[in-house]
C-alpha cells in the first residue's frame, strides 16, 4: 500500500490512470461501470488507500429540497405518530417530506433507501426495523447522504442517533411496580424485532438486582411484528399455566400488554389494583391505544415530540455544514411513569 497521501478525487484519477467521471460513475454505482474498470478501481483503492468525502460529493450534486422519513411500521399508530411530527418539522423548515414505511421487512428497507437514492434527498431521518436490517447496506447509505437515526440504533451507522434511554425508563416502572405491590417479571419475545428489546432487558435485570431482587424472564415465542397476537397467544398459555412466579407482569412494549390484557380477560382473569385482582400488567412507550384499554394500561411514555424535533434539528444542522461531525452524535431522553388501571 502506498504511503502517498490522496487529498482528492482528482489526485485519485490522475494516480490510477482512470477518468474522474468514470471514478465518480463508481462511487455512485460500482455496478454502473464495467467489470474490467471496476477491477482496476478496486486495485488502486487498494493501493492507495483512498477513500472519498461522500459528504463533499454530496455538495457537488444539484440536490433537491427532499427528506426521506423511512420507518418500519407505517400501520403502527405509534410510528404513525412520530412520523407525523417529523414531517411537520420537516414541512416547517422548508423541506418536502417523502414517507415511505419497511412493512417489517429487510428487503423494503434497503429497497426504500434505493428509492431514496433516485430522488437525491438532502438528507434522510430513519428509524431501522432493527435485529433484521441489513446494516452494512445502510451503513453505505449513510456514507451518501446525511442520515440521522432514531427510535432503534445501529451502533456506528449514520451521523448521529436519537432515542429513548431505556435504562431510565424500566427503572422508573420496575421501582414503581416493586414499590406498589409484588416485584414485576418481564415479559418479552426470544427473539425481537426491534433491538431496543434487549435494551429493555438488560435494564430490567439491571434494575432487579439493584433493587435486591431476583430477575425473573418470561420467554416466549414469536417473530415478527404482530406483538398483539403474540402476546394474546403467549399470555394465554403463560397464564393457563397458573405458575407465574408473580402477580405482577411487565411487558418490553405496550403493544405485547395489549395482547396479554385481552388474554386474561378472556380467561376470567381481573387485571389491576386492589381487591379481587389476579393480575397486575404494565408495558413501556404509551402507546396510542393505551390508555384506552381495559382497564387502561400503566406504561411509560416516551418523548416522541422531543425525538422528533432533535432528529429533525439534527439533520437540518448536517445539512447546512454540509460535513459530518468528527463524532457520532448520540441523544438519548428520559421517559415518564403513566400510572393507570391495570397496575
Amino acid at each position: 500500500m502506498s504511503d502517498q497521501k490522496i487529498r482528492n478525487m482528482e489526485e485519485f484519477a490522475a494516480l490510477s490512470g482512470i477518468s474522474r467521471p468514470t471514478i465518480s460513475k463508481y462511487f455512485n454505482d460500482p455496478t454502473s461501470v464495467r467489470p474490467t474498470t471496476r477491477k482496476k478501481i478496486e486495485r488502486a483503492l487498494e493501493r492507495f488507500d483512498y477513500r472519498p468525502n461522500m459528504y463533499a460529493m454530496n455538495q457537488n450534486r444539484r440536490l433537491t429540497k427532499n427528506i426521506g422519513i423511512v420507518v418500519p411500521y407505517l400501520a403502527d399508530p405509534f410510528f404513525a405518530g412520530i412520523a407525523r411530527t417529523i414531517e411537520n418539522r420537516v414541512i416547517e423548515a422548508g423541506f418536502r417530506p417523502v414517507l415511505l414505511g419497511s412493512h417489517g421487512s429487510r428487503e423494503q428497507e434497503i429497497e426504500n433507501l434505493d428509492n431514496l437514492r433516485l430522488i437525491k434527498p438532502a438528507g434522510v431521518l430513519m428509524a431501522p426495523i432493527g435485529r433484521v436490517s441489513d446494516a452494512a447496506r445502510i451503513s453505505a447509505f449513510c456514507d451518501e447522504i446525511p442520515t440521522v437515526l432514531f427510535d432503534a440504533n445501529i451502533e456506528g451507522v449514520g451521523a448521529a442517533f436519537v432515542g429513548s434511554d431505556s435504562m431510565q425508563s424500566i427503572g422508573v416502572i420496575v421501582e414503581y411496580l416493586c414499590r406498589t405491590g409484588e416485584c414485576p417479571a418481564f415479559f418479552e419475545m426470544k427473539t425481537p424485532s426491534n433491538p431496543n428489546a434487549f435494551k429493555r432487558r438488560a435494564a430490567y435485570v439491571a434494575t432487579m438486582e439493584r433493587l435486591g431482587h431476583d430477575p425473573r424472564l418470561i420467554q416466549v415465542d414469536g417473530e415478527g411484528w404482530d406483538f398483539e397476537e403474540i402476546g394474546f397467544r403467549e399470555g394465554t398459555r403463560v397464564l393457563s399455566g397458573r405458575d407465574l412466579p408473580t402477580d405482577t407482569i411487565l411487558c418490553s412494549n405496550d403493544r405485547l400488554a395489549i395482547g396479554l390484557l385481552s388474554a386474561a380477560y378472556q380467561m376470567g382473569l381481573r387485571v389491576g389494583l386492589g381487591d379481587g385482582c389476579a393480575l397486575r400488567v404494565a408495558g413501556h412507550d404509551d402507546h396510542p391505544f393505551s390508555r384506552y384499554t381495559c382497564p387502561t394500561l400503566t406504561t411509560v411514555s416516551q418523548d416522541y415530540a422531543a425525538i422528533a424535533s432533535r432528529s429533525a434539528e439534527t439533520l437540518f444542522g448536517l445539512i447546512d455544514s454540509q460535513t459530518p461531525g468528527e463524532t457520532r452524535e448520540t441523544t438519548l431522553f428520559d421517559c415518564s411513569l403513566v400510572m393507570r388501571g391495570s397496575a
